[in-house]
């Protein structure tokens, strides 16, 4: 048999439009190959069940990679179902039974959609020609009595057939790799791409490198083999037939058949019951290279009505930000797809790391079907169904292990919560909140706890840092606040008060509760709320004329905390729309709509501390006015510490005005 023919496709740049559209990623052809071999493999373990063909009994079903570096040449060898020359001219030469003329036409309408029309068209084998100028099929079919055939292609639209030299059922693709496919003769490039695409392929993969050793290296080689290599301590005491026996084990165990690159029966395919915390771990470390062991995981096995089966984990985070590096590999039939794919995996699930199985995915997946697949809606609905019901288990029967996850596992339910309303509707009854006291309430149990002092009203601390004086003040008379203080928790703040009508949140330096402020006699005389008046309008009067603030407000009042001398409180409502217009301070409608927002800044005096005290009686005396000048502004930066940083300017200012202070002070105690 010999024959010579045309690709049937009218256009010589068939082949060039592979290269540049149909694939974003080069290395894919490493999956389409190796896939289609599994597929070979796998339709004759079929067929064999079926009792429709014959192996041995001691035939072992196998794919191999064999890179040869000298010939340049990278072949995928498999012994499964193998092809015939009839088969060879449908499935290959016909380009997937589409006519030039209607692949073309799909073509400009998909050229600018990502991998849309891989999958459409059959053209996984073709590939291959991204990375090789030439390729070849040297096939045998199972069928008894069936000839072998080999084809030839070198990039154009011509091939060749001939009677093929394979001895045995199965496939071997030679590719004769090119200028774009350069790389993939480096060890580690084809290691990465087969790790990558094929670790978990239902078929034994091996790899073998074929590359003629330099003398150098032969001499290394022998050299190793000879060689024993013993402590120290062992040397001593170590005879020659020790020694001898010691080099034969070492040389029979680097001898021992070789490993397969994948595992064919990853964790996700067993039953859960089946399946050990130790291999939970174990799995997630080495798909994910995560030294720290995940919190708890979900193990997802759907066969109706709709096939699915994966493993999702719950890491550990180092810090808040890692939140960005969830990971979700998708997989069909154990043939790698793509990582994130979030028209499959629900958006918020992304934060998560796993693997998801689904069979009846095509490998090129078209993400515009996708958004539009009724299976799809169905199973973004049962994972988030399956994750929702593992949270509420574990806060219902562990609630103690449940809440030692929370600082880990908090940022991805609140942001659940917001992405999905059908999410939050099953967990917001586990949804928890870490107070100052260092407990774990919800919104309910916190509300009830302290309905006495603040009727549904909950004070959240926003930076523990800048707001330590708030808590510590809070702490001292009996109260507690929550700590929401991630960037996360900025939309959430807005978004519990949407969620729960009539609860307000507030942050700790918003407003002085009327908790925090010592009781004063309600039958005050006129004369007192006289004298009170004319304070607090001196007070502001003398602190917006020092620091050039005429919108700031200035109230003195009896806290019952002595030792602070002022708060400083930026009303929640303006703290709100600050962060609104960091969230969007690119936009420029906005920003100018927002530039015109000032804060509303208070500025409460503490009657009941010492240093408040001796202001207000200097701030009547004409020759203490220098004095009262720098109380003033220390007093205010001392507040405003617990807001922000101060900047430079201010840091500088601060410095000098406290050494200012102190040599007085030290000046004071030395002339008494």
């Amino acid at each position: 048999m010999n024959e010579k023919g045309n690709l049937s496709i009218n256009s010589e740049n068939f082949l060039p439009i592979i290269k540049k559209w149909l694939y974003t990623d080069k290395d894919i052809f490493v999956r389409e190959l190796v896939s289609n071999a599994c597929d070979a493999v796998t339709k004759l373990q079929k067929l064999v069940l079926m009792g429709q063909a014959e192996v041995a009994e001691n035939d072992k079903f196998e794919i191999r990679v064999v890179l040869n570096q000298d010939l340049q040449t990278l072949q995928i060898i498999d012994n499964g179902i193998g092809m015939t020359a009839d088969e060879i001219k449908k499935y290959i030469n016909q380009i997937a039974f589409s006519g030039a003329t209607d692949f073309l036409a799909k073509f400009q309408e998909k050229a600018e959609q990502e991998n849309e029309i891989i999958g459409h068209f059959g053209l996984g084998f073709y590939s291959a020609f991204m990375v090789a100028d030439q390729v070849e099929i040297d096939t045998l079919s199972y069928q008894t009595g069936a000839e072998g055939a080999k084809w030839i292609c070198q990039g154009g639209i011509d091939y060749e057939m001939d009677g093929g030299t394979r001895e045995t059922r199965g496939t071997t693709i030679t590719l004769h790799l090119g200028e774009d496919g350069k790389e993939f003769l480096e060890e580690s490039t084809l290691y990465a791409a087969l790790q990558k695409y094929c670790s978990f392929m239902p078929v034994p993969i091996f790899v073998e490198i074929i590359k003629e050793p330099t003398e150098e290296e032969k001499a290394a080689a022998k050299k190793e083999s000879n060689t024993l290599h013993v402590s120290a301590e062992e040397a001593q005491t170590l005879t020659k037939e020790d020694a001898l026996e010691k080099l034969e084990a070492k040389n029979a165990e680097e001898s021992q058949e070789p490993k397969p690159l994948n595992d064919t029966t990853p964790l996700w395919q067993k039953q859960p019951k089946d399946c050990t915390d130790e291999e939970y771990k174990a799995f997630y470390h080495k798909v994910f290279f995560d030294m720290n062991d995940p919190l708890f995981w979900i193990h997802l096995n759907m066969d109706y009505p709709f096939r699915l089966k994966g493993i999702l984990f719950f890491p550990k985070l180092v810090e808040h930000m890692d939140v960005v590096a969830g990971e979700i590999k998708l997989y069909s039939n154990q043939v790698y797809i793509a990582d994130n794919i979030k028209e499959v995996v629900p958006e918020f699930l992304l934060l998560l790391k796993g693997v998801l199985d689904c069979p009846d995915m095509p490998l090129n997946v078209s993400r515009s079907a996708l958004q539009n697949d009724g299976y799809v809606e169905k199973m973004n609905t049962y994972i988030t169904k399956k994750v929702a019901d593992k949270l509420t288990q574990l806060f219902k029967n562990e609630r103690t292990t449940y809440e030692s996850f929370w600082d880990d596992i908090g940022i991805f339910i609140k942001y659940g919560c917001m992405r999905e309303e059908k999410f939050y509707d099953k967990v917001k009854d586990a949804l928890l909140l870490k107070t100052t006291d260092n407990a774990y309430e919800t919104l309910g149990e916190y509300l009830e706890k302290n309905k006495e002092k603040h009727e549904n009203k909950l004070f959240f601390v926003s930076d523990e840092n800048l707001q330590a004086q708030y808590i510590r003040l809070f702490k001292e008379q009996g109260l507690e606040a929550v700590i929401l203080s991630t960037s996360i928790d900025k939309p959430f703040v807005s978004f519990l008060e949407y969620k729960n009508s009539g609860v307000k949140l507030q942050r700790i330096d918003a407003d002085i509760t009327d908790t925090l402020q010592k009781k004063e006699d309600t039958e005050k005389s006129e004369a007192k709320k006289q004298a009170d008046e004319f304070t607090n309008t001196r007070m502001e009067t003398l602190f917006r004329s020092l620091l050039h603030n005429d919108s700031l407000k200035v109230t003195v009042e009896a806290l019952k905390a002595v030792n602070i001398s002022a708060m400083l409180l930026l009303s929640e409502s303006s703290r709100r729309m600050m962060e609104m217009m960091e969230a969007y301070g690119n936009a420029k409608d906005l920003k100018a709509m927002f530039s015109e927002v000032k804060p509303e800044e208070t500025l409460v005096l503490n009657r009941s501390n010492g240093l408040v005290k001796h202001l207000i009686d200097m701030s009547e005396k004409e020759e203490k006015q220098q004095d009262v000048e720098t109380l003033c502004h220390h007093i205010y930066d001392l507040a405003l510490m617990s807001h922000r940083s101060l900047t430079a300017e201010e840091m500088t200012n601060f410095i000098d005005r406290s050494n200012t202070l102190l040599e007085k002070l030290a000046f004071f105690e030395a002339n008494k």
